[in-house]
């Protein structure tokens, strides 16, 4: 009875926890997608998922010929370094897998496409920086 009722309790923090980082995560696209149409970007897609749901790019943007394929990484603080550490081997490849698709689709040459990093701190005021070109394919 009472592991049960400690496993509850567990649960339920770690939801808060979790609802908590998709909140902030998504106050942070928010405040990056305001971002990049000040600097002149068009946004076209928000949260695109390739059709087999193995990959998604936060944001999909055209920069003047540049086809953008944007990640967006927010944390509460930097204490622990920069969120750009966050986009990893891994995250890039899921991410070229979305330019390549995308690319393919609207008939972008692939040297037109370019993967840049929007990183958002939270705080009064939040700090975005905007790495462009963050890693090569």
């Amino acid at each position: 009875m009472i592991l049960a009722m400690l496993d509850r309790l567990r649960d339920a923090r770690r939801r808060r926890v979790w609802d908590r980082d998709l909140v902030a995560g998504r106050r942070g696209e928010d405040l990056a997608h305001r971002y990049l149409r000040r600097e002149g970007f068009i946004i076209i897609a928000r949260n695109y998922r390739l059709s087999s749901g193995e990959a998604e790019a936060d944001l999909i943007a055209c920069e003047g010929e540049d086809l953008v394929i944007v990640e967006v990484k927010t944390r509460e603080t930097a204490e622990y370094g920069g969120p750009e550490r966050a986009v990893n081997p891994e995250k890039q490849r899921h991410l070229i897998r979305v330019g390549r698709e995308y690319a393919r689709k609207t008939d972008t040459p692939w040297e037109r496409v370019r993967f840049d990093v929007v990183t958002v701190v939270m705080g009064e005021p939040p700090t975005i920086a905007l790495l462009r070109g963050a890693f090569r394919t």
